[in-house]
């Protein structure tokens, strides 16, 4: 769920600047959406991270 807020963000911001020819929006949105998709990778990692260090803890 880590960075499904900005990604759905940008998103819409994406669509809305597209359509109205609002190329600062369209930035923002692709800027949302790349800061969600890094959110989401960090939390990924940070999972991955605890599951090594549970299973050489119960080693």
């Amino acid at each position: 769920m880590a960075g499904e807020k900005d990604k759905a963000k940008g998103v819409v911001k994406e669509t809305v600047g597209k359509a109205t020819g609002n190329e600062r929006i369209e930035a923002e949105g692709k800027a949302d959406r790349a800061k969600g998709e890094v959110k989401g990778a960090a939390h990924d990692v940070k999972e991955s991270a605890k599951g090594v260090r549970d299973s050489i803890k119960n080693d």
